[in-house]
């Protein structure tokens, strides 16, 4: 054998060996959203069939959230992953533990790596449940497939500490446009989890169909809830389905919130019951796509009599502390009644223990500071809002609306806000995107997928991925260091996830996605 031969092979092992060892520098792992802090430490902590995972028994709650990670990891692994309680920190294994650390809040965590021991810490189950969701991104890309995988489990050694900038940061699901079943949300809850959201807002309501049951109320859904946009034949969560979807939404420390559009928006519910038109008459199905022609009748005693009782089925459904009300695009609602509506509104919810949250233009009435204003479009109404001590919501049409069209030959959505290619989606920010809001006056943000262009499951992936890894980004990681450049890369890897996950995604050009 010739000496060129034997350099050959011998390059071609070392190159084959050195593909094979696992990555051991942990700053570098392409998480979404990135996190406050990382140090590495240069080495590997494995998984094998021998890891346990041990569960401090001060919280109970820290079970639940050990389930869940075996959940993650069994599948993939072929591994047992037994839950063990304990009162001391064992020598080898996944820990889940409590600590008391201002800094992290209730969704902050600390991971600590070493080559033998994985340690969880966070004040409470909350932040645990966001530090697993870390460990998942930490793992080989392999972890999410649906069958064993026979390669090594490994993370690179180091520490990570974390925490959110802002205390809300939720997405908007329109059921009321086009209706997306509960297998859909709760599709659509586990994507959010993976990216550490804590809220989910649901448009229940619309001109086009009422989608939650009213048993009070009930041609709500028996009429108003018969159609959709296109004429299709819509639907609507029962009273049981909804509760479903919140209990499956707390389990991913997730809040719902529901939201009764008024007092526009509303043609579904005219539609079904004629006594809220002003001339008593009910008005036609609609399934189009305009909006502002509709309005509750502001000065009839049922319209609130109505209400009450809409907020006080749902309130009772929902443990979280939030109610939408709406109270966009309301043209044919006169100023003077659509402000004295919304303020008597206001008194109804706080009279079922929720805090009132509206689009921006509830900013035109006399808010009380427990209110909170989802700015969208008008930097008057935010300056209303922060005049008024009331916080905001972020959710910038032109910035944060995932039914926008990426581009102009997009397949699916609107651009009435303008196009929202992946970078013009993640390269902005909250605090400095208008001069009347400052980072003191803002809860969180929002990104709102409304439906009229969406019809399924398909559809709904391919307007929110992967905007939403850039928008999960936005409200959980510092801004210190953000940049388009380097943030691309880290969401290229994520296709790897979106291809075994299956998720009909939006593959950017602006991305430099993996070929493998």
């Amino acid at each position: 054998m010739s000496k060129t031969i034997l350099i050959t092979l011998s390059l071609l092992i070392a190159f084959v060996g050195a593909k094979q060892e696992p990555a051991t520098d942990l700053s570098k792992h392409n998480l979404i959203p990135r996190p406050v802090a990382i140090s590495a430490t240069g080495n590997t902590f494995h998984l094998n069939g021998n890891t346990s995972i041990y569960v401090s028994d001060i919280l109970p709650e820290l079970t639940r959230s050990a389930n869940y990670l075996r959940e993650k990891l069994q599948v993939a692994t072929g591994y047992e992953f037994k839950i063990i309680p304990t009162k001391e920190a064992p020598s080898a294994g996944i820990y889940l533990t409590t600590v008391n650390d201002g800094e992290l809040g209730s969704e902050g965590y600390e991971l600590l790596i070493e080559t033998k021991l994985l340690t969880l810490k966070a004040n409470d189950a909350g932040g645990i449940f966001r530090g697993i969701q870390t460990i998942r991104q930490l793992l080989p890309a392999a972890i999410e497939k649906p069958s064993v995988q026979k390669i090594a489990w490994s993370i690179p050694t180091g520490t990570i500490r974390d925490f959110p900038e802002y205390e809300y940061r939720g997405t908007m699901l329109d059921v009321a446009r086009h209706f997306l079943d509960v297998e859909d949300v709760k599709h659509y809850l586990d994507l959010m989890a993976y990216y550490k959201f804590n809220a989910m807002h649901l448009h229940l309501s619309d001109d086009q169909g009422w989608r939650i049951e009213i048993k009070s109320w009930p041609k709500l859904t028996e009429i108003g809830g018969s159609t959709e946009v296109g004429g299709g034949k819509g639907g609507f969560f029962t009273q049981e389905q909804y509760a479903d979807i919140v209990n499956y939404a707390a389990d991913r420390y997730i809040t719902i919130i529901p939201e009764i559009d008024m007092p526009g928006h509303t043609n579904a519910a005219l539609a079904s019951y004629p006594e809220l038109n002003c001339d008593g008459q009910a008005t036609d199905l609609y399934t189009g796509t305009k909006v502002g022609f509709s309005t509750l009748c502001t000065n009839k005693e049922i319209t609130y009599k109505f209400i009450d009782d809409v907020i006080s089925e749902l309130a009772e459904l929902t443990p979280g502390p939030y109610f939408h009300i709406g109270g966009d695009e309301s043209h044919v609602t006169k100023k003077e009644d659509y402000i004295s509506f919304i303020e008597r509104v206001q008194d109804i919810v706080y009279k079922h223990n929720k805090t009132m949250i509206g689009w921006d233009e509830i900013t035109l009435s006399r808010l009380d500071k427990r209110s909170i204003a989802q700015y969208w479009a008008s930097a008057e109404n935010a300056k209303n809002a922060v005049e008024q001590g009331v916080k905001v919501i972020m959710s910038p049409a032109r910035k944060a609306y995932l039914d926008m069209q990426y581009d102009s030959i997009s397949t699916l959505g609107l651009h009435w806000a303008g196009y929202i290619e992946v970078d013009t989606g993640y390269n902005w920010d909250p605090t400095n995107l208008e001069k009347e809001i400052g980072r003191e006056h803002i809860l969180g943000i929002e990104a709102p997928l409304w439906t009229e262009t969406v019809t399924n499951r398909a559809d709904m992936e391919y307007l929110v991925f992967p905007r939403l890894a850039g928008y999960a980004e936005i409200g959980w990681s510092p801004t210190d260091g953000k940049s388009w450049n380097e943030y691309k890369h880290r969401l290229a890897s994520h296709g790897k996830q979106y291809d075994t996950w299956g998720i009909n995604y939006y593959r950017s050009k602006l991305v430099p996605w993996s070929k493998e």
